[in-house]
């Protein structure tokens, strides 16, 4: 197994636990004290794009291995020469060649566009506790910044407050606070999508949006996702509140109504519930068959009145894969996430996540490799969104080229959660009466913020570029956690903006596979993707075996 490196020197970071791919902790806590290299972004934004004590050092690579079939095992290409997909108004000269002159602004979408200023998604926070405490954070960071942000299965159905009669909502006070808080800073970048798995389907999650929010809305079914193999889970402390949750239609487990668990519980043998979601497609036995009840699903969405529907599939096989594709394609979809294994949860079964699915990688190749298929016939293909294990300016990168053109979107999960955690803790600091609220979990500033200072305005690189877009007099109503997701927005943005301007690519659309090589032969081998030093090495062949250096054509 590959042990990723828990500190870098350079840029003065260090991971609290062990870490993955992504430079993310395999487990990130919400009361983290720091200081990975995305929590420390989230405070000081692009200063984390460079080595840290200019002046005094000189910094070299660590990163002379590429072991495996990852996103490691690739690497961005750059060129001496060119420029192309340069915005409007702009020339190739040096002075307009510039990296803050790379747009990043981009869209999805059949027949309606959605726009978007930075190519990124959030997955989705469903019913997992988590994503309730600090949505407020997520979803106006979200709306600021100007990228889409899911709200995920079961919001509905695990809130005590929702009214379902006769099998339907009638009244669903989370979902509204999760639409709502996103659409009141939403400026007509982004999106606010909803997801759709079986017990949402069943309670009418599609039929109340539609009616409250027309076509503010993204309405998403759900296939799967790449942390696990079954559905959604979370987990309860109370007995009662499991029970309600049986009694709502769920799964739990074990059986809160079972007299012999009453008892454990009782006695504290037993002190938690698990509550699961259902498989979706299980009385279906062929493609066949699922394909017409996917026809039929998206049929039904749009004569409720959608006008943009997505569909999210987990880390299947090849078969499941192409599936999604093709049906997502044939049914003009607006976008389809492929979510690899590797990526992050907020409860799933561990060794499930550690050995079910496809990695990321070889899933967004073939990915590709299917999407090509049906271009080359002459057939639409659906716009895609990547996920799994993806969280810094680099993966955003090689991520886009990999699938390019299809590629608009990197959704990404823990890495866009963390400036929530890290925002609300400092808030509840430096206004303790709102501590609660904002879910803090601290008592006072460590020492890893504290030397940027003790208010939000020395702390955040951000601060400033966020009152400069609402205003001085709406910061006192902006979250700190959304400050801290614009603060790492911007270093993302920044950091893809450099990479895309050494490669000479001004825009998203510029962004091909060519733009990255293989750094090893098991990944040339299974991306498809070139080997590092056989790229251009005839054209390299040619300018040497040429009397003047010039290919002649």
């Amino acid at each position: 197994m590959i042990q990723w490196p828990k500190s870098n020197d350079a840029l003065g970071t260090v991971n609290r636990g062990n870490p993955c791919e992504s430079g993310l902790c395999t487990l990130c806590r919400a009361d983290c004290k720091g200081k990975c290299e995305t929590w420390l972004s989230s405070l000081k934004g692009r200063k984390l794009l460079y080595p840290r004590d200019f002046g005094a050092i000189t910094a070299g690579s660590a990163n002379t291995t590429h072991v495996g079939v990852n996103y490691n095992g690739l690497r961005i290409d750059g060129y001496n020469y060119g420029a192309c997909g340069l915005p409007k108004g702009l020339s190739s000269s040096e002075d307009d060649c510039i990296f803050p002159n790379v747009s990043l602004s981009g869209e999805f979408g059949a027949k309606i566009k959605t726009k978007f200023r930075v190519p990124v998604m959030t997955g989705a926070l469903g019913s997992t506790f988590i994503a309730a405490k600090y949505w407020e954070s997520f979803a106006i960071g979200a709306a600021l910044v100007g990228y889409p942000i899911v709200v995920g299965e079961n919001v509905v159905g695990i809130d005590k407050q929702a009214e379902i009669k006769n099998g339907k909502i009638a009244k669903a006070p989370e979902l509204d606070r999760r639409i709502e808080t996103f659409l009141r800073y939403y400026d007509g970048y982004g999106a606010i999508i909803v997801q759709l798995n079986v017990e949402d389907t069943r309670n009418g999650v599609a039929e109340y949006a539609i009616g409250k929010y027309g076509d503010k809305v993204i309405i998403e079914l759900k296939w799967g996702q790449g942390a696990k193999d079954i559905g959604g889970e979370i987990q309860v402390t109370s007995i009662e509140y499991a029970l309600f949750l049986k009694n709502r239609g769920y799964v739990v487990d074990p059986d809160p109504a079972a007299p012999e668990v009453q008892e454990a519980f009782k006695h504290k043998a037993i002190r938690s519930f698990a509550r699961h979601s259902r498989l979706g497609y299980t009385s279906l036995s062929s493609r066949e068959a699922v394909k017409e009840n996917f026809m039929k699903s998206v049929e039904y969405l749009r004569k409720l009145g959608y006008k943009r529907i997505s569909l999210k599939t987990g880390s299947y096989g090849m078969e499941a894969l192409a599936m999604s594709i093709k049906y997502a394609s044939e049914a003009k979809l607006d976008l389809l996430t492929i979510d690899g294994s590797g990526g992050g949860t907020g409860m799933s079964p561990w060794n499930m996540m550690e050995t079910w699915g496809v990695p990321s990688l070889h899933l967004h190749a073939k990915a590709y490799e299917y999407a090509k298929i049906l271009a080359d016939k002459g057939e639409d293909v659906v716009d895609i969104a990547f996920a799994g294990g993806l969280a810094k300016e680099d993966q955003i990168f090689k991520a886009l080229a990999l699938g390019a053109p299809f590629t608009k979107l990197i959704c990404m999960g823990r890495s866009l959660m963390i400036p929530a955690y890290l925002g609300s803790n400092i808030e509840g600091v430096v206004n303790p009466d709102v501590r609660q609220k904002v879910n803090g979990n601290w008592d006072k500033l460590p020492s890893s913020v504290s030397e940027f200072g003790m208010g939000p305005e020395e702390i955040f690189a951000g601060y400033y570029d966020v009152q400069k877009k609402v205003g001085k007099n709406e910061m006192k109503n902006i979250p700190f956690g959304a400050i801290a997701a614009w603060t790492l927005a911007d270093k993302l943005a920044a950091g893809l903006q450099q990479l895309m301007a050494g490669a000479r690519k001004f825009s998203l659309p510029e962004i091909t596979r060519d733009d990255i090589y293989a750094a090893n032969r098991e990944t040339a081998a299974e991306t498809d993707i070139t080997f590092i030093t056989e790229k251009n090495d005839t054209v390299a062949k040619e300018i040497m075996k040429s009397e003047s250096g010039v290919r002649v054509s």
